[in-house]
C-alpha cells in the first residue's frame, strides 16, 4: 500500500516536457522539510498499486506518468515501475531531490536537490547523473551543481505568495540564465494557466 495525496491529469508545468500532457501521481511523504514546499505531507490515501494503475488508466490519452511528491523515491522500486509500465503503457518519469538511490528502469529522471534550501540541506544529493537538472533558485552558487551530469539544465525562480518577492525572484534567475551559459529558464507555467 502507498500513501497518495493525490492523482490528477494535466499539463507538465515545468522543465523540458513542460506543456505535455501529463499523469501526475503524488506521494505523500518527504525526508526534507523545505521551508518552500507546497505539498501537505500529512495528508493522503493509502491506495494499493492496482488502484494506482486503474486511477491513471482513466486518461488513456496522456504519454506520461510523473511520480512527484514529496519524495517518491522513498516509496518505490523497480518492481513498482515495471508493474506501472506493464499496465499503463506510458513512460514513466520521476521527480526527486536526489536523497535516495532510484530505480534504473524509469524513462526519465528530474532532479531537484534541495541542499540549499534550510530544512533541504539535511541530507545530500546522492544522485549525480539525471536526465533534467532543474534547481529551484534563490541566488545560491551554481557551482555547487556542476558535478551533476544532466543532459539539460533549468534554473526555476522560487514561487511565493508575496508579488514582490516573486518579481525580485524572477528577476534574479533571469539574471542568473543570461550570465550562466547551460542554464535555461523554467517557468512554472501551469500557475500562468491557473490549472493543477
Amino acid at each position: 500500500m502507498y500513501r497518495i495525496n493525490e492523482i490528477f491529469h494535466s499539463l507538465q508545468g515545468e522543465g523540458f516536457h513542460s506543456g505535455t500532457p501529463a499523469v501526475f501521481v503524488r506521494f505523500s511523504g518527504c525526508n526534507l522539510r523545505c521551508a518552500f514546499c507546497d505539498t501537505q505531507h500529512q495528508q493522503g490515501t493509502m491506495m494499493s498499486l492496482q488502484e494506482i494503475v486503474d486511477e491513471i488508466n482513466q486518461y488513456p490519452l496522456a504519454p506520461l506518468v510523473v511520480l512527484t511528491g514529496g519524495e517518491p523515491s522513498l516509496f518505490i522500486d523497480e518492481a513498482f515501475v515495471a508493474e506501472l509500465k506493464q499496465k499503463t503503457r506510458k513512460r514513466i518519469a520521476i521527480e526527486t531531490n536526489g536523497t535516495r538511490h532510484l530505480p534504473s528502469n524509469l524513462d526519465w529522471v528530474t532532479l531537484s536537490p534541495k541542499t540549499a534550501f534550510e530544512g533541504g540541506d539535511t541530507e545530500p544529493c546522492l544522485l549525480q547523473r539525471c536526465d533534467e537538472l532543474k534547481v529551484v533558485y534563490l541566488g545560491q552558487d551554481l557551482s555547487q551543481y556542476d558535478s551533476i551530469e544532466a543532459r539539460h539544465r533549468f534554473l526555476q525562480p522560487c514561487y511565493c505568495e508575496d508579488a514582490v518577492q516573486r518579481q525580485s525572484n524572477m528577476k534574479a534567475c533571469v539574471e542568473a540564465v543570461m550570465t550562466h551559459p547551460g542554464w535555461q529558464l523554467s517557468l512554472q507555467i501551469h500557475r500562468v494557466l491557473e490549472i493543477r
